[in-house]
């Protein structure tokens, strides 16, 4: 019998009232699919906070997903975090994606000194009170590491601090995940690596993204989405394509969770999940 696959989604919250709609839209269509969790995730500085938090109570209230919140530390204050977690725990949503966040340009208010990185988040969360923490991991390295070991030293700082899973940043080249594994496994880091998953619509703006993040993106990929900036739909088709194709590469390489970057877009995580073998069970 085939193991079955998981499958998980990530979402931002609307920024005007125009997108609310096309949100939950959105939502709805991947509700039947039972993912794990959705995360719903925090603007740089947690410039949508209030957007998040209202959008994670909502689809607790309104559905029957598992939602998880983001949650950046950077540039907070001790007492900020905790009281966010209080409010997220009173409204029953235990499971949080715990990062560091993007570091702001300026800050000059000392008090906003208190978390400098994600472990110190994960430890307020957890004094506080027994949340699920999920955190991030980098295959091809976080801009600010500077070596692979130091990737991994930081995951196990976070793993001893109460992290459960780890979701990757996303990749293009399927090997960059399987040696991260490896390397992971030979150091006895046993949790749940899921990887990130982003299915690409927009070439142009994904490799800006990737080269930020770090992360390598083909020439035969950059290639397929030549000459479509003006079509879209042919566009999602080489998107379904390739994402299908990369998917189907680390099942056979054993994986059976996947976390999808959606950009707030059902269609194509919907049309890749139902390739892979993940039905509407309705």
């Amino acid at each position: 019998m085939d193991k079955k696959i998981n499958v998980s989604f990530e979402f931002f919250p609307p920024k005007n009232q125009d997108s609310i709609q096309s949100l939950w839209t959105n939502i709805k269509r991947l509700e039947p699919l039972k993912p794990k969790f959705i995360s719903v995730t925090y603007g740089a500085g947690g410039s949508t906070r209030a957007n998040t938090h209202n959008l994670v109570k909502e689809i607790k209230q309104k559905t029957k997903l598992e939602p998880a919140a983001h949650l950046t530390c950077i540039d907070s204050t001790k007492e900020e975090i905790e009281k966010i977690a209080e409010e997220y725990w009173d409204s029953g949503i235990k499971h949080i994606v715990a990062l560091r966040g993007d570091k702001p340009k300026k800050s000059n208010n000392k008090k906003k000194k208190d978390f400098l990185y994600a472990t110190d988040l994960i430890k307020v969360l957890k004094k506080k009170h027994n949340f699920k923490i999920t955190v991030s991991a980098y295959p091809e390295l976080h801009p600010d590491s500077s070596s692979i070991e130091q990737e991994y030293d930081v995951l196990k700082k976070k793993i001893d601090l109460g992290a459960s899973k780890a979701i990757t940043q996303f990749f293009f080249d399927v090997n960059y995940y399987f040696d991260f594994i490896d390397g992971a496994l030979k150091r006895n880091i046993k949790i749940p690596i899921v990887p990130g998953i982003l299915p690409v619509t927009n070439c142009k703006r994904t490799i800006e993204f990737a080269k930020k993040m770090n992360c390598k993106m083909p020439k035969s990929l950059v290639k397929m989405f030549k000459g479509l900036d003006s079509d879209n739909e042919t566009r999602k088709l080489v998107a379904a394509t390739i994402v299908s194709d990369q998917c189907k590469k680390l099942l056979n390489g054993g994986v059976h969770d996947f976390h999808f970057y959606t950009l707030n877009r059902a269609d194509l995580s919907f049309a890749i999940c139902h390739i892979l073998g993940v039905r509407s069970l309705k």
